[in-house]
């Protein structure tokens, strides 16, 4: 599941206060229930939304209806709610109120009931509109009356990512175990034995486009020999001072996930790690938590 204290280092266009107050930063789509339930729903977050809707059919009033929807207010509701994958429920809750809302097909009344929403781990009370949703890809739509002052709500759906991972170069068809380093800006592979096509040696400006060989290996001792285009020369600033890599273009993700992203090239056979990966290419993908344990795949 998705939702981490926002204390992790986030690479996004949150705004620190978020942080400060330890909110929970959650996609746009979420595995959640509803009380009294055993059914889990792909929840869709709608800030738009003022209230949460849940998906319900075959209504019938406990001990009988009145002749008006309000004069039912503070009765219990019997209805029949149902997932994304079919499974269904009878659940009761309380009418607490009859709300009107206004939609691009026109207005419509609802039974607003009094149900605990949330996570399996955490729920809460709320109130809650009824509503037949059958044609409706999310069965139950979460609001703001659900969001406020605990969430924010991350769209872009990034995954969060150890300090540690299993990633693949998909043109090479290595998997390195490589360091995630959000201090970094830019991508890193361990390169040796390179070699340019009619290398000019003294400007390295001068190769950029030009074809470009290397060998690089794994931390399992996996070697390959590589051949792409140079698609650039950046200047690269650490501890040791200052030099100028070559950079190439190459697809790195989890296995299957890859995506192209620039890597510049050096020797890294002193490093325990020979891909590192910088902000380039966690940016808009992935939030890095730092407690997680790496797991091999």
């Amino acid at each position: 599941m998705f939702r981490k204290i926002a204390i992790v280092t986030v690479l996004s266009f949150l705004s620190l206060p978020v942080f400060a107050n330890s909110k929970t930063i959650i996609r746009q789509v979420e595995e959640m229930t509803v009380s009294q339930s055993d059914l889990i729903y792909q929840a869709r977050i709608d800030t738009g939304a003022v209230n949460t809707s849940l998906h319900a059919v075959d209504l019938e009033i406990i001990g009988g209806s009145a002749e008006t929807m309000q004069g039912n207010v503070g009765k219990l509701v019997e209805f029949t709610t149902q997932n994304e994958l079919g499974d269904q429920q009878r659940l009761q809750a309380e009418i607490v109120k009859v709300s009107t809302v206004k939609n691009a097909l026109g207005t419509e009344s609802r039974y607003t009931v009094k149900l605990e929403v949330g996570f399996p781990d955490s729920l809460q009370p709320l109130y809650v509109n009824l509503r037949d949703r059958s044609h409706m890809n999310y069965k139950l739509l979460i609001g703001r009356n659900f969001l406020k002052q605990k969430y924010v709500v991350d769209v872009a759906s990034k995954k969060i990512i150890g300090p540690v991972a299993q990633l693949n170069i998909k043109q090479i068809g290595l998997l390195y175990t490589t360091r995630i380093d959000t201090g970094a800006g830019q991508n890193s592979l361990h390169a040796v034995n390179i070699k340019v096509e009619n290398e000019d040696a003294d400007v390295m400006e001068n190769n950029i486009g030009k074809m470009i060989r290397f060998d690089t290996e794994n931390e399992n001792g996996e070697t390959v020999s590589f051949t792409t285009r140079i698609r650039g020369a950046t200047l690269i600033r650490n501890a040791q001072g200052s030099e100028i890599r070559y950079t190439v273009r190459l697809s790195i993700g989890e296995p299957t996930n890859e995506y192209q992203v620039d890597v510049n090239l050096t020797d890294r056979s002193q490093m325990g790690y020979k891909l590192l990966i910088g902000r380039n290419w966690l940016q808009g993908h992935y939030v890095v938590d730092m407690s997680l344990p790496h797991k091999p795949i």
